[in-house]
């Protein structure tokens, strides 16, 4: 499989095909939810989000934006996703007036666009399960620095088992032995967890991950891993926009 040929178009047109069923299949999950709030509380931002402005990008059908919702009740929060199918299904729960969602491919936003639909630039971006999927992550990257203010804060939340040959085994026994099957199951083809499967074994490992964001002008990088099963499989990446400095940045 090759799964850069399958990033953009057609893996969106995979995520509208499998929309109606995701949150089924991401409920199986140990610690899916809890994960996610875990890397939205890495985010290091105080207090309740009152007059904070957070962009989800990648957000699927809604499991980042709830996560961030319960760790910032009061920030306005918005989540953008590619797939048409999984924006129906996020709209369709209810949420507060605080919460609004865009269809958009994150790498194609701008400061302008920030500046027409949000009012400026954003103080943090999350975006859980996003860079992996994307055709160009340094492209993704810079402009995601260019979304945030100056001192502003990206969460990635992703998957990453290139370093660790404990973890890619962990991964392909629970792709091929529970994601696979039931993904087949429940939305009658297997090709996009086939491809999640081989996509998380040929993306970058942590270190490398890292690097990208430093490239990118982030500052303050770090990873942090997830709790349970998911022990050196999933992470929490974390950066900083540097605060600008009199005279340019």
């Amino acid at each position: 499989m090759n799964t850069a040929a399958l990033k953009g178009e057609p893996v969106t047109a995979e995520f509208d095909h499998a929309a109606h069923a995701y949150d089924r299949l991401v409920a199986a999950n140990p610690g899916y939810h809890t994960h996610l709030r875990i890397s939205a509380r890495r985010l290091g931002l105080d207090g309740t989000g009152e007059g904070l402005r957070i962009l989800d990008l990648g957000c699927g059908t809604g499991a980042s934006t709830k996560a961030l919702l319960h760790v910032l009740p009061h920030a306005r929060i918005t989540g953008v996703d590619a797939s048409e199918g999984m924006l129906e299904s996020a709209r369709a729960k209810p949420w507060p007036d605080s919460v609004s969602f865009h269809r958009a491919r994150a790498e194609d936003l701008t400061p302008q666009w920030a500046a027409e639909h949000l009012g400026g630039p954003v103080d943090a971006v999350f975006g859980a399960y996003l860079i992996r999927n994307c055709p160009a992550p340094d492209a993704l990257l810079s402009t995601v620095r260019d979304l945030l203010r100056p001192g502003g804060r990206l969460v990635l939340h992703e998957y990453s088992v290139a370093d660790s040959v404990a973890a890619r085994a962990v991964w392909s026994a629970v792709c091929w032995g529970v994601v696979i099957p039931a993904g087949r199951a429940l939305t009658g083809r297997g090709d996009l967890f086939r491809y999640l499967w081989r996509g998380v074994l040929e993306f970058d490992g942590r270190q490398a991950l890292l690097e990208r964001m430093r490239r990118a002008g982030l500052v303050s990088v770090a990873s942090a891993p997830l709790p349970g099963w998911q022990y050196g499989i999933t992470h929490t990446f974390a950066g900083l926009r540097p605060e600008e400095v009199e005279g340019g940045r």
